[in-house]
C-alpha cells in the first residue's frame, strides 16, 4: 500500500525526473512537471458543474490523506517535500473549475496557477505555512482558485472565451 501512496503522491514518480537531470539545483521543477501531468487528465474530468465540484472535493480529501501518508526520500523544505506533486494536480484541477476546456484556457490556467504557486501571494502563503498535509495541498488549491478567479474576471470583462 505504501508504494501505491508514494506513486500517487509523486505523480507516478515524475517528480524524480528533474533531480536526475539537475541534481544540484534546489528548485528542481518537479512542481512544473506535476502540473503538466494534470493537463491531459482535465479532459477526463466531469463536464457537469455539480459532478466536477463533487469530484474536486473528494480529490482534495484524497490528496490530503495521500500527502499525510507519503514517505518519499528527498530534501524537505519545511513541511512540503518537493517530491510530492499530487498537490499540483489538485491545484490545476481547481484552476480549471467552471471553465470550458479550450487550449487557450488550459494554457492560461497553467501559467497563472504556476505563477501564483511560485510567488505565493496571500492567501496562498497562509496555507503554505501550515505544518501539515492540509497546508501542503491547500496552498496549491488557493493558487488554483486565484488563477480561476483571474480567468473568470478576464472572460467576464472582455467577453472573450479563449
Amino acid at each position: 500500500m505504501q508504494k501505491l501512496i508514494n506513486a500517487l503522491a509523486s505523480g507516478f514518480y515524475i517528480s524524480y525526473l528533474p533531480a536526475l537531470v539537475i541534481p544540484f539545483k534546489k528548485n528542481t521543477g518537479a512542481g512544473f512537471l506535476g502540473t503538466l501531468l494534470a493537463v491531459p487528465f482535465v479532459w477526463l474530468l466531469p463536464t457537469d458543474f455539480i459532478l466536477y465540484l463533487v469530484f474536486l472535493l473528494a480529490f482534495w480529501i484524497c490528496c490530503v490523506w495521500i500527502c499525510a501518508k507519503a514517505k518519499l526520500p528527498g530534501q524537505y523544505t519545511g513541511h512540503d517535500n518537493p517530491k510530492i506533486v499530487i498537490d499540483e494536480v489538485a491545484g490545476y484541477f481547481t484552476a480549471m473549475v467552471f471553465l470550458p476546456r479550450t487550449w487557450g484556457l488550459l494554457v492560461a490556467a497553467f501559467v497563472l496557477f504556476r505563477t501564483f504557486d511560485t510567488l505565493k501571494p496571500w492567501p496562498v502563503s497562509h496555507f503554505d505555512r501550515l505544518p501539515n498535509a492540509f497546508g501542503v495541498v491547500f496552498d496549491d488549491v488557493a493558487a488554483g482558485l486565484m488563477a480561476n478567479i483571474v480567468i473568470q474576471l478576464f472572460i467576464i470583462f472582455t467577453r472573450v472565451a479563449m
